[in-house]
């Protein structure tokens, strides 16, 4: 099936964009400018396209994401330090911005007459993003069949929504997903912090999932202590 990948240049979409390219027929992937302090991780979308042969394009909806002012990935605010599922955590949500993603996804993938665009919405999101979440993805899928009905028929394609990022890394491994060449931290520094949420969580998933991580990080110990105060 014809598909087209919302790509972040993080671990679960590059995970995703290999898993497409080796099930069947992918399209291209899209990237989204929305003013996001780790705008690095564009680049690293770019190198993904590049490694499996297929068109790329960063849609700019940087004015957007400026308006959604309030959140740590766009506005002047401290991204936090410690686990992924701390109420703390809600500071890095930018409001609608999947919904807004994935409208624009899908109208592209109208345009260029793709029968699916796929997503890496995953089980560790549902904790503090509601537009991660099944009902979401759901709601959105019936929104969408009424918006291109017809002149599209587009399945939002979202194979990990109730897996784990310990199970993408896994399948990763399996699938030689380059994970140097991936990013996820929200600071986009140099390189990885170590401590933000996502790196929290990236670094737990490797840990759980056995498989080697490649990535240099800041603080390569912090997580440990994060993940016992997630727990208690």
């Amino acid at each position: 099936m014809k598909t087209l990948i919302i790509c972040s240049g993080g671990l679960d979409s590059v995970t995703l964009a290999y898993k497409v390219a080796k099930e069947g027929e992918l399209s291209g992937l899209i990237a989204f400018d929305y003013g996001q302090r780790h705008k690095k991780e564009l680049n690293y979308a770019e190198k993904c396209a590049q490694a499996l042969n297929t068109s790329f394009d960063i849609i700019d909806i940087s004015g957007v994401g400026g308006a959604l002012s309030g959140s740590a990935l766009t506005d002047d605010i401290d991204v936090p330090d410690g686990h992924y599922a701390e109420d703390s955590m809600k500071a890095t949500v930018v409001p609608n911005r999947n919904a807004i993603m994935l409208t624009i996804a899908y109208g592209i993938a109208s345009a260029r007459g793709c029968s699916r665009v796929a997503t890496a919405v995953h089980g560790g999101d549902h904790f503090i993003y509601p537009d991660c979440r099944p009902e979401f993805i759901s709601s959105f899928q019936d929104m969408q069949n009424h918006a291109l009905e017809g002149l599209s028929q587009i399945e939002l394609y979202t194979p990990f929504l109730n897996k784990t990022k310990a199970d993408i890394a896994a399948e990763g491994a399996k699938l030689g997903v380059p994970f140097a060449d991936t990013w996820s931290c929200y600071k986009g520094g140099d390189i990885h912090c170590g401590r933000c949420g996502t790196c929290v969580e990236r670094i737990e998933a490797f840990n759980i999932a056995g498989v080697n991580d490649p990535t240099k990080y800041a603080d390569p110990d912090f997580w440990k202590q994060a993940i016992e105060k997630g727990a208690a």
